[in-house]
Formats: C-alpha cells, structure tokens, sequence
C-alpha cells in the first residue's frame, strides 16, 4: 500500500483527492498549518472513520520550510494542491508570488531529500495556460500563459509551474512531475469552508448580487478532478506531462436559469437579469469579488480536455450536475440559509 502525501489537507480540492486515495487503499499523510486546531480538519478525521482509511496528518506550512522533510519522509507520492488564493488584500500579490514559487519549492526538495517519492502530481490551473494571450482560439497543453503579461493569482500560478518544471530537469532527481489544469472548479463543499469557485452560486441563491454579470467560466467537477489526481499517479505515461480539465463555458446567466428552476420551487429567488458592464465596473469599486471577474466581462474561455480524456481516460459530468452538487452541498453546510417564508 503506497503512502501519498497530500498538501493543504483542508482545502476544497485537498479534501476530495485525500477521499479518493482512501477509498482507493492510499495510506495518506496530509499537511495543515496547525495540528492544535483539530476542528478544520475534523470533517476529513470522519470520512477516514467512514471508509476505514489511514490517514495522518503533519504540519506544515508553504511560507516556511519547517515541517517538509518530515512531511515527504517515506512516502511513494505527493499531491501538491495547497496553494495561495486571492483575498482582496492589497499586498497578497506578491505574497501570493512568493508563497507559490518558495512553497511549490520546498515541496519538491522535500520530496527530493525524501530519496522514496516516486512522481510529483502538481495542481497547476488553466491561468498558466491561457492567460495572456491576444488570439482568441481553443487552448491546449503546448499553451502558456506570459507571467509578464498577468498578475496575482494568475502569474503565482505560471511561475510556480515554471519553477517546479527547472527543478525537475536536475539529473538524478529519483521522481517525475505532473502537472493538472482545472478550470473553476464546481462540485460539493465537504464542510462549511468555500473558496472562490463557490462565489457565483453562494451569490446567486443568497441574492447578493441584484443581477447577472456577463461573466462565465469553463469548469470541471473536484470530484472528477480528484479521481485525475489518483489516475495520474498511476499512469506511467503520464510522466512529465500537463493535463486540461475544462469543460463547457457555463454563462453566470446560465447558472442562474439552472438555480432559478432547481430551487425556486424551494423559495429561493435567484436573480436572472444581466447587468451592464458599467455597472458591474462601478460595483466593482467596492467589491473585491466583483473587481476580480471584472477583466473577464464578456469573453469565453475555450480549453481542450481532450489529452485528459485520451490518456487518463477522465471524461467530465455535465456542468449542471456539477453546479447543482455544489449548490445542495452548501445548503447543506449551512453557507447558504433557506429564505424565511
């Protein structure tokens, strides 16, 4: 039974790939800043209890390099998935850069001290790969995006991938690297902690938003997305290679209509009206969420899943499966309440 090493044991995608190690007979050792709060990571202490798994958790953090080597000790594998995400803060771009970068870095010289690890499988994005770019047309793997030309997430995103990839090319390094490209990443919360990709529907159904931004995001569901982790750890061929995982562009309009019949008949009131994009840039102002969504008014995103398909031989649910999913889990969760009748 191989021994995986999972990063950022509470994130959403963290969460989902830690599940499908478990039920698939994975020992996994998984990371979080801080062993004393057992609280955020209880959800995943009863899922191992469900499925009969081992699971243990060692802490460490992408900002130092305490933990690391203790974390990769012994283990066939590592999932690198724990990455910064935007907050709205004004200096979180550069943090961001550097705890991407640094943090991708200490993952693989732990790996690499660890002498046992086998293959790195790093959960990369879309934003390194067509982001950037003048042309519109469908993007594949051959892509990427220009770190000169992006910032925040995005460029943390590209140079991260880029760094892990130099560190590979070392001689002797004893394992190989792949690299995942979800797109927005939909399918249920598995306790009440969200990211953004949860943002569209939590706004939706709670009515925070009067209207519909003409926004859209091609997606993939975590669940799948997990089972891509597992499979690329299995597949040989995989060595070395990047993966897109996007389906369908799904309009912000669109997941209202969705919402709009799944739930209205609960009471729910989603709004279905598209804002101009002049109001949405004065709204941005004052929100940060919006203010983030802001340069994608009005473009499609167009990927290619279909290396993922062929040589993983991942294909993707329906994305209003997905996004139904997501918005049961987070009623369930409590994030979104029920409207008072």
């Amino acid at each position: 039974m191989d021994t995986v090493l999972v990063t950022g044991a509470t994130g959403f995608v963290a969460g989902h790939c830690i599940t499908e190690l478990l039920e698939h007979g994975y020992r996994v050792r998984a990371t979080v800043r801080d062993l004393s709060d057992a609280g955020r990571r209880a959800h995943l202490v009863d899922i191992a209890n469900r499925l009969g798994g081992a699971l243990e958790f060692t802490q460490a953090d992408l900002t130092s390099d305490h933990g690391w080597e203790v974390a990769a000790k012994d283990c066939d594998h590592v999932l690198h998935v724990a990455s910064p995400i935007p907050n709205g803060r004004k200096e979180s771009e550069r943090e961001m850069v550097e705890a991407a970068v640094e943090g991708t870095l200490r993952v693989l010289r732990a790996a690499a001290a660890a002498t046992t690890v086998r293959r790195v499988v790093l959960t990369s994005s879309i934003v390194t790969i067509n982001q950037g770019h003048d042309a519109d047309r469908v993007f594949t793997e051959q892509d990427w995006s220009d770190p000169d030309r992006v910032s925040g997430y995005d460029r943390s995103k590209t140079l991260a991938e880029q760094a892990a990839r130099r560190f590979v090319e070392a001689p002797g390094l004893g394992f190989d690297l792949v690299t995942l490209h979800p797109a927005m990443i939909l399918g249920p919360v598995l306790h009440r902690q969200t990211n953004m990709s949860h943002e569209p529907a939590i706004r939706l159904l709670g009515r925070k938003v009067p209207g519909n931004l003409n926004v859209g995001w091609s997606t993939v569901d975590v669940r799948d997305l997990a089972r891509a982790h597992r499979v690329a750890l299995e597949t040989p061929e995989a060595a070395g290679q990047r993966y897109i995982f996007a389906g369908e562009h799904f309009w912000m309009r669109d997941m209202a209509a969705v919402l709009a019949v799944e739930f209205g008949p609960r009471g729910f009131r989603v709004p279905l009206r598209v804002l101009p994009d002049w109001l949405v840039r004065v709204a941005a102002l004052a929100d940060p969420g919006i203010k983030r969504v802001v340069p994608a008014l009005g473009k499609l995103e167009r990927l290619s899943s279909a290396k993922a398909e062929a040589e993983l031989g991942i294909s993707l649910r329906p994305k209003r499966q997905s996004l139904v999913d997501t918005a049961e889990s987070l009623l369930a969760h409590g994030v979104v309440t029920p409207p008072t009748r």
